[in-house]
């Protein structure tokens, strides 16, 4: 430790100097011992680490959203989603700077406390560990040139490694969330416990995670054959899932329930111990001991194409009563009258309200759970790379 105290040193003043301005903090020794013995909520809570203050542009034009507490007593759901985010990422000369955007959404269960933390805190946990773990990869630059007798700050620049810094910033913040919920849960004998199904989208590209059964989508323009139709070709959005549900009864999640000592019963829809009816999730403190862990699952960074134009996030009360091929539906404006379904064209009046239309569809054919979409249009500024 002595050694990186040395080394961090130096480095943290070099770090400072290259930032930009929106996050030039110098990284200390003992504030960087702190993060590492306790993540993200030691570091705002230690008197060694300067108070940090992030910031985010919040706009309806790239975030499309609506909740609805539909025919619950209570609204458990939770949404977040700041669509121009500036993050530091390292270019040749040293730490730059990237616009990232974020959205999540969180399906409270047992009470709003786990999916209130969870929305609270995942932005600036997000940010600190991208912050630290960007200043831990010009650490390792720096040692490495230095090791070798030279000294440069010429990075070799590759998306991978900007790729796995948030992807691990992502990773950590939700094992931080988890972590610090827990403990609250035990001091205050909380029961409730939270879905995450995050985005994020930089460069024309996007990374989706998830842990419970909201559900992330892709819709996509798609021009097929239709016998039916005068033209012959038909133009729709297709939809295409991003994320896989975690219930209880999915071959692999029941192995790790049963192998921790936990039963999958069906009491309506599969329940781990006859209780919950997702098998990853936020908090759930009383299941952790059955196999309920807080690992997301992540997919891999996909690029997107001219034909890809909106990403939906939903909780589950979304896709109750409809499928993700009526949410793209009702995206193209509600055109598939073939349809069984029958989608209300008259809950669109404007693009503005998309989401509004889905959630006022999902309620009217019956669904009977909180309900909360995002809709993010993958405008050509998401689909250039930079």
């Amino acid at each position: 430790m002595a050694e990186f105290a040395m080394e961090g040193e130096k480095v943290a003043l070099l770090f400072g100097a290259f930032l930009c301005s929106s996050y030039a903090y110098e990284v200390s020794v003992s504030c960087m011992i702190a993060y590492d013995e306790g993540g993200a909520s030691a570091v705002f809570d230690s008197p060694e680490c300067p108070q940090w203050e992030f910031s985010a542009a919040i706009g309806t034009d790239n975030c499309l959203v609506a909740t609805h507490q539909g025919r619950r007593k209570y609204q458990e759901d939770r949404i977040i989603c700041y669509p121009r985010v500036i993050v530091p990422v390292l270019g040749e000369d040293g730490p730059n700077e990237a616009s990232l955007g974020i959205a999540a959404v969180f399906d409270g269960h047992g009470g709003k406390e786990a999916s209130e933390k969870a929305s609270q805190k995942f932005l600036d946990y997000f940010l600190l560990h991208v912050v630290f773990n960007t200043y831990k990869k010009l650490f390792s630059h720096s040692k490495e040139h230095e090791e070798a007798g030279q000294y440069s700050l010429k990075f070799k620049v590759d998306e991978e490694s900007t790729h796995g810094i948030l992807e691990k910033a992502f990773l950590r913040t939700i094992q931080d969330i988890d972590s610090e919920f827990s403990q609250e849960a035990l001091n205050n004998d909380y029961i409730s416990g939270s879905t995450a199904t995050v985005v994020l989208w930089m460069s024309g590209q996007i990374l989706v995670g998830n842990l419970g059964d909201s559900k992330a989508l892709l819709c996509s323009r798609r021009t097929h054959f239709d016998q039916d139709s005068e033209d012959n070709l038909v133009t729709r959005l297709q939809a295409e899932e991003l994320t896989r549900d975690h219930h209880p009864d999915r071959d692999d999640e029941k192995v790790r329930i049963e192998a921790a000592g936990g039963v999958v019963l069906v009491i309506g829809v599969p329940r781990v111990n006859g209780i919950l009816a997702v098998s990853r999730s936020i908090g759930d403190i009383r299941l952790k001991r059955y196999g309920v862990i807080a690992e997301p699952e992540v997919m891999s960074w996909r690029h997107l194409t001219t034909d890809d134009c909106y990403v939906v996030i939903g909780s589950d009360g979304i896709f109750e009563r409809m499928s993700p091929q009526d949410v793209c539906d009702i995206l193209h404006g509600g055109n598939a009258k073939e349809n069984a379904t029958s989608i209300d064209s008259s809950f669109c009046p404007s693009s503005s309200s998309l989401a509004d239309c889905i959630v006022q569809n999902a309620f009217s054919k019956g669904s009977s759970d909180n309900l909360s979409v995002i809709v993010i249009p993958m405008t050509m500024e998401h689909k250039e790379q930079t």
